[in-house]
């Protein structure tokens, strides 16, 4: 064994040192290959990618920032075919826009020993427009099969030179080579942040640039039949640019996992984020440094800290609201039902507005910076101490550094008078106080006040979501189950439920219901409490499903959870580097009674469970009893903390393996 991986490594490493990385040099080699050496689980493998971003010195416009994308990729199977769709997002700003070059691009097949090319038509390219801030380009390689080889070349020119897009290491295939040139003149000054595992340190070197001048005179000649002349001058002025190498080979895949809050924020990269410029004759421009220079800068921002003044488009109807109405809380929760109610958000992200508060409010729609800065507007109107909170969402990442993209979302702190901290987000019509919606509980949140001064505030909540399940359930002598399940949800898991339901088509709603516990027969299902955000939310249905019990003999074995039970460990890796992240504590509580058929008594019942992980991080209690023809079990589950570190993965992935196991024992009857 050991003799054949060492075969089967020096046969990679020597094909690897034969490599031809010129674009179109796709050997016989790649094509035949049937699986990554390194990675036998992978679907499709970048056999090489390469990018050079530097910047460029258009006469009359200034520096443009120039990146140069070329990629190489090996698809071993279907799986992989998602790989041979690349989208590009290209950034605009009225209209100052992001450009692409026509993209080069070949599908490379084996056929018959020889190596067939296909290239790229203009019907594989698509162009749109994602939104006001994007161009999207799309397009997908033809001819693609188990065992292609796509490569593609394209430039990407941007006027927005301080925006060097992220240069990212891993993804979620494995990488054989990658090699990227980041250049950057003198006139530059990049703060370079890291993150993930992998450690890449860059090789260094410099060279020298020019930028040349041609200035025209014009010579007006003198007499009367004297003729004017123009003379030409050439200058230039150099500059040194530093080159930053980055070479890595054999880079593992990056693979979700269950509750990561976004697997980007593990990914390993390298961000350039402006610091200064300083051109020559000029004074020194700063961008960021520290936090402070960040909240300051987003604070004295027009689309943001001026529209926190504005107040005369709402003041009359803010007035009729809260005029008569003393408590603190009460005209919070007034203020925010009403912003809710009057803004629908658009689905735009930002911490800036786009059309501002007031053309919001009159037009009833708007971003996320325009709904929450103007619930801020007015709960101070109204007296109360409010901030707005300067949020990265889940899919965004974790602001690690001082970087103004780092926060891409807006919500509202209010500190009431009796010292209790509230934070609100009205672009969910179905939010409540400090229950945010999942996609801005992303560790910490920014709290920006009235002079421009920031603290950090803890997203996550400190209240447990609950949901409580009734069960009565009738088992028969085919091991067939009916009977009735109430459940009660409160806090998140009423606003999920919320989200899903409300607006969904019901009999759609119903069938995912059904599928979910493959193939349960529902009927009579009621919902109450749907949109009174007030009070929880309580769902209830009857239902029955065959096959719930296995029937031996004389004997009938089941779980007395049937169908709800959990089946499966979510924690399957045997090391995790990446907190576990729950979103938010919870509490899950089953209250099941079950009768028995007739003819049959109880044999055996599992017994009574109770285990806890480590530093009170959650619990699990399993009660159970019977009666006569009748069983009765409380099951309760807790997680009482939204992030678990990797210290206690073990722990929980036990954890779950044994309530899992507990909630599949069975019960037995037999012949009374």
């Amino acid at each position: 064994m050991r003799i054949s991986a060492l075969i089967i490594a020096l046969s990679f490493t020597l094909s690897a040192f034969a490599q031809d990385y010129d674009f179109g040099k796709v050997s016989k080699e790649e094509l035949q290959e049937k699986f990554n050496p390194l990675d036998s689980t992978a679907s499709a493998t970048y056999l090489y990618k390469n990018r050079r971003t530097y910047f460029d010195y258009i006469k009359g416009l200034g520096f443009e920032l120039k990146t140069e994308i070329h990629e190489r990729i090996k698809i071993y199977n279907k799986d992989g075919f998602d790989y041979a769709t690349k989208q590009l997002n290209l950034y605009k700003n009225g209209n100052t826009k992001e450009s692409i070059s026509p993209i080069k691009a070949f599908t490379y097949n084996l056929e018959n020993g020889k190596i067939v090319e296909e290239k790229l038509s203009k019907k594989g390219m698509f162009n749109s427009e994602t939104n006001k801030y994007f161009n999207k380009v799309k397009f997908t390689m033809p001819n693609i099969k188990p065992g292609s080889v796509i490569e593609y070349k394209y430039q990407i020119t941007s006027p927005f030179w301080s925006n060097i897009e992220e240069l990212v290491f891993q993804h979620d295939i494995p990488i054989k080579k990658l090699e990227s040139n980041i250049e950057i003149p003198e006139y530059f000054n990049f703060r370079i942040n890291t993150k993930g595992y992998l450690t890449v340190n860059p090789t260094t070197d410099s060279k020298t640039e020019y930028i040349r001048f041609v200035n025209k005179t014009r010579n007006q000649g003198s007499g009367y039949s004297a003729s004017s002349t123009t003379t030409f001058n050439t200058s230039e002025v150099s500059y040194s640019t530093k080159i930053s190498k980055y070479e890595i080979e054999n880079v593992p895949a990056l693979k979700n996992e269950p509750y990561v809050n976004s697997i980007n924020n593990y990914r390993s990269s390298i961000k350039y984020e402006l610091s200064y410029t300083k051109f020559p004759y000029s004074q020194i421009e700063y961008y960021t440094t520290t936090w402070e220079d960040v909240v300051e800068t987003i604070f004295k921002s027009s689309n943001f800290g001026d529209e926190l003044d504005r107040t005369g488009y709402y003041e009359d109807d803010i007035d009729n609201i809260v005029s008569s109405i003393s408590d603190p809380e009460r005209r919070m929760s007034l203020i925010f039902d009403f912003v809710k109610s009057k803004v629908k958000w658009n689905g735009y992200y930002g911490k800036y507005t786009d059309d501002g508060v007031k053309k919001s409010f009159k037009e009833g729609v708007g971003n996320v910076a325009e709904i929450n800065l103007m619930l801020t507007s007015m709960l101070r109107y109204a007296g109360l101490k409010a901030h707005p909170v300067l949020v990265s969402t889940r899919g965004h990442g974790i602001s690690l550094f001082p970087t103004r993209e780092g926060y891409n979302y807006v919500v509202t702190y209010v500190k009431l008078p009796d010292g209790n901290v509230v934070l609100l987000d009205a672009t969910n019509k179905y939010s409540v106080p400090n229950v945010l919606p999942l996609r801005a509980l992303n560790w910490q949140g920014r709290v920006i006040a009235e002079h421009g001064s920031s603290e950090l505030i803890d997203l996550y909540p400190s209240v447990a979501s609950k949901n409580t399940i009734t069960m009565m359930a009738k088992l028969d002598s085919e091991g067939g189950v009916e009977g009735m399940i109430r459940s009660v949800k409160t806090n998140h898991k009423a606003l999920d439920f919320r989200e899903r339901y409300v607006e969904a088509n019901k009999e759609e709603f119903l069938e995912k219901l059904e599928n979910k516990y493959n193939g349960l027969e529902v009927s009579d299902y009621a919902v109450k409490n749907d949109v009174d955000l007030s009070k929880p939310v309580m769902e209830s249905y009857n239902f029955f499903k065959e096959n719930q019990a296995d029937i031996i003999g004389d004997k009938i074995y089941f779980s007395p959870l049937f169908f709800l039970r959990t089946a499966e460990n979510p924690f399957k890796l045997e090391k995790r580097e990446f907190p576990v992240d729950f979103g938010y504590p919870s509490s899950t509580t089953y209250r099941v009674i079950v009768t028995i058929p007739e003819g049959y008594k109880m044999e055996s019942i599992p017994e009574p469970s109770a285990m806890a992980l480590p530093d009170n991080l959650g619990e699990f209690k399993y009660n159970i009893s019977g009666n006569g023809n009748s069983i009765q079990l409380i099951i309760s589950t807790k997680i009482n903390s939204s992030i678990i570190t990797p210290l206690y993965y073990d722990a929980l992935k036990e954890y779950f393996n044994k309530f899992i196991e507990k909630e599949a024992e069975q019960i037995v009857l037999t012949k009374a």
